[in-house]
């Protein structure tokens, strides 16, 4: 094995696939340079939905995310704006040639909030309990996939291994998902660490977790272990941090307007101008991942059918859907990978609006129009269920456009809503045609986490094909050949149609003028250590 420190093959080839995606992504501090940082204060965050649950390593919406990742350290950082991977609570690593074998260097005297230590047996704890989580940890088991166990080879070495090469662990480290929890957390049952028992070794600790109300964090005193990319050392400025749950975006932006709140969420894009044209501060990022789309249920009978998928595909008009419901920091998807994804490729040509086509294609599988202009074969109509989280502000709006636009195909949708908490039983279960939805990561295993055959396989593939380049897309270290299988893994899943692309989620948060360096992580998440009130 080679050492971190001077460069080793496979640490080198997934850096340049980091840099190459994010180099071109913009993020911008709140509040830079306007007056001295100092300590204390409190900070009110409006949240566009309840978090639901506050673990970090079981399935999390977005705004679950906020509140839980000040709460944990990750073994290592992501920088936002060149890709690369930094140290955080592991100093050092060392990645195996043939990436199979991990071995991280802890940094010393770093302690959870109750006081136990940040060791190599925390990090087994911490893998081990993820992998028992399975369902209740839908990213983290992807993450984790092929896992053999973790070594403690000493108190501030462990060595995580695998069955076969994962080139995208090391990225993964540095994920929220894979923040590291206490074993008193650890040892619980998922459902009795959603809303407190959540102990980690973050800048700040949870003192309350009131359902559809609030998120109540508080500074850790003696903090000494941040991230090489913080500016602060030690402790966060911040004393406390209330996190409240707004659901309705014009309350949200009243409450930043008015004082209520220091900064908000899910800034509706109706919203937008009005803030930046009274002093506000707008900080938006676009989303890594997976773009927002509509992903097949494939074992359902009528979206088995390809050409049915293809037309679905080609019936979207993605450009009058950010034209009349986004605003201009949102854009189309071209590809099932958004643009600020590493390896992402340009399949725009290939999602172009085509509704002629669309009609050949039900022509061709035998679905004629019927009554109403809704097709129908063999007396059943062309009529599909798609399931969707409320989580999102404009999601209704753009479902019901989409569903007018693929009316005029003769496609019949059906649109049933579900809250983020239910969402996922919903899509386990499986009845449904499509799922609308996105889901946010910065390295291309995204695409294995939400198409391979293996696992949850919510999409219900069974498709060899797409199932090899994903497996080879996630154990090749080269960059330039990872790079290549993920173009591949692209551009199958949307030849065939398993997933809809419509448009790359920004996340916008409207900030206020006493708020300052708030500012993204690589995955468009909000970090709170470096953020400070005037």
């Amino acid at each position: 094995m080679l050492g971190s420190r001077r460069g080793y093959t496979v640490f080198a080839a997934v850096t340049a696939l980091a840099l190459a995606a994010t180099a071109c992504s913009s993020s911008g501090a709140a509040g830079t340079g306007s007056s001295t940082p100092h300590s204390g204060g409190h900070l009110t965050f409006a949240l566009a939905s309840d978090p639901i649950c506050v673990d970090p390593q079981q399935q999390g919406n977005n705004d679950a995310i906020y509140p839980a990742r000040q709460l944990v350290d990750s073994l290592t950082d992501q920088d936002p704006k060149t890709g690369k991977i930094v140290p955080w609570l592991a100093r050092s690593w060392e990645v195996s040639q043939d990436a199979t074998t991990f071995t991280f260097h802890l940094r010393r005297g770093a302690t959870f909030s109750d006081g136990t230590p940040v060791d190599a047996r925390a990090v087994k704890d911490n893998f081990d309990g993820i992998v028992r989580l399975g369902a209740k940890s839908v990213l983290g088991a992807s993450y984790l996939a092929g896992y053999r166990g973790t070594d403690v080879v000493g108190e501030d070495t462990a060595r995580v291994r695998f069955k076969a090469p994962n080139a995208q662990f090391l990225q993964a480290t540095s994920t929220f998902t894979l923040g590291l929890l206490a074993r008193s957390t650890t040892r619980l049952p998922a459902a009795k660490r959603c809303t407190e028992n959540i102990v980690g070794s973050g800048p700040f600790t949870l003192t309350d977790y009131t359902p559809n109300k609030s998120v109540e964090e508080r500074r850790r005193p003696g903090y000494a272990w941040g991230s090489s990319l913080w500016r602060k050392k030690g402790p966060a400025y911040l004393e406390r941090i209330s996190f409240k749950v707004v659901p309705e975006s014009g309350v949200r932006t009243g409450s930043l307007q008015s004082g209520q709140a220091d900064a908000i969420g899910g800034v509706a894009p109706q919203d937008e101008d009005g803030l930046k044209s009274t002093g506000f501060t707008l900080l938006s990022r676009a989303n890594p991942g997976v773009p927002f789309a509509l992903t097949v249920n494939a074992d359902r009978p009528l979206t088995r059918d390809t050409k049915v998928r293809q037309a679905v595909q080609l019936g979207v008009n993605r450009q009058e859907v950010v034209d009349t419901v986004l605003s201009r920091r949102y854009k189309p998807a071209t590809s099932s990978l958004a643009s600020t994804t590493t390896a992402y490729k340009n399949l725009g040509d290939r999602l172009r609006h085509a509704p002629d086509r669309a009609r050949k294609l039900l022509d061709e599988a035998g679905w004629k129009p019927g009554p109403g202009g809704i097709r129908a074969k063999d007396g059943r109509k062309l009529s599909l269920t798609v399931v969707w989280a409320t989580n999102f502000g404009p999601n209704q709006t753009a479902l019901e456009l989409i569903q007018q636009q693929l009316k005029k195909i003769g496609v019949q949708i059906t649109l049933k809503s579900h809250s983020i908490g239910d969402f996922v039983e919903v899509r386990q279960k499986g009845d449904y045609d499509y799922a609308w939805g996105n889901t946010t990561r910065v390295d291309p295993d995204i695409l294995r986490t939400s198409f391979s055959g293996e696992g949850l396989n919510l999409s219900r593939l069974h498709d060899p094909a797409l199932d090899s380049v994903l497996d080879e897309q996630s154990a090749t270290a080269d960059a330039a050949r990872r790079a290549e299988h993920a173009a591949r893994a692209q551009a199958l899943v949307v030849e065939k149609g398993y997933q809809v692309p419509v448009f790359e989620l920004t996340t916008v948060i409207g900030v206020g003028k006493n708020v300052h360096d708030l500012d993204f992580e690589a995955s468009s998440r909000l970090q709170f250590h470096d953020t400070w009130l005037s």
